[in-house]
């Protein structure tokens, strides 16, 4: 690992950083819409679905499309907007928070992230950021992944001496996620009307995760289906009664 490469911070105790005086004039919005609707759609069903079924904990910030502020640079430079998808494990999980500014939260950095690949944007995704998430953020798990691209899928885990590791898909071509404990891997189906093939996660069995949507759907057919059997089965006892020469209405 080159000895320029910045430390990792997520190891360290925040008493003993020696932050740079934090800038004042921090933006939280850069008016920039993402690159499509498929993209914003694919963003919130990867974080709905991980609130509702990923994870039991409570000491989970899961953040998209927000900027994640690391150095007074940065802010100077204005040249980076937030990751579409990450996770920070082992923080308050306050949702009212405008972006992830580092030096306010005890130095911790994503542990996961996930972009959504587009055209502008790939050749940034898989170079400088996956450099920055790499080098700075020491993010542990890295997936790309362009929503008009079903085979575009691709992760790595960090190696501390090695760096970025190219993760290997199981049979399913899913994407084993270290830190969540998860699978990431694609899913055929039709979310706010638009049939395509997203980026889903599974749990360790391979079961998907589902949205609070889907949930809703799946316990409406199973109460349906629990319907049907109860009517199924009072249908079966009349025609034993009036076999018996009996009037199930009475």
């Amino acid at each position: 690992m080159s000895p320029e490469i910045t430390p990792n911070l997520q190891t360290q105790s925040a008493a003993v950083i020696d932050w740079p005086q934090p800038p004042t004039n921090l933006i939280f919005d850069d008016e920039e819409p993402l690159e499509s609707n498929r993209h914003r759609v694919a963003m919130n069903l990867l974080i709905r679905s991980f609130k509702h079924g990923g994870t039991t904990r409570q000491d989970i910030f899961v953040g998209g499309n927000m900027f994640v502020y690391y150095s007074s640079e940065q802010v100077k430079n204005r040249d980076f907007r937030g990751p579409d998808f990450f996770v920070v494990l082992g923080v308050n999980n306050d949702p009212s928070r405008l972006g992830w500014v580092v030096w306010e939260e005890g130095g911790r950095y994503p542990d996961v992230i996930v972009e959504l690949l587009s055209p502008s944007t790939e050749t940034v995704d898989r170079g400088i950021k996956k450099d920055l998430y790499e080098q700075v953020f020491k993010t542990r798990d890295y997936f790309v992944f362009d929503p008009f691209n079903p085979g575009s899928l691709q992760g790595w885990h960090l190696n501390l001496e090695q760096g970025y590791q190219p993760l290997r898909p199981n049979s399913r071509g899913r994407l084993w996620c270290e830190a969540l404990g998860l699978w990431l891997g694609t899913w055929d189906g039709t979310i706010e009307g638009d049939t395509a093939t997203w980026l889903r996660f599974y749990d360790t069995l391979e079961n998907l995760v589902l949205s609070p949507e889907e949930f809703a759907q799946q316990e409406a057919e199973r109460e349906r289906q629990r319907a049907e059997q109860e009517r199924q089965r009072a249908e079966r006892l009349a025609e034993r009664l009036r076999q018996l020469g009996e009037d199930p209405d009475r």
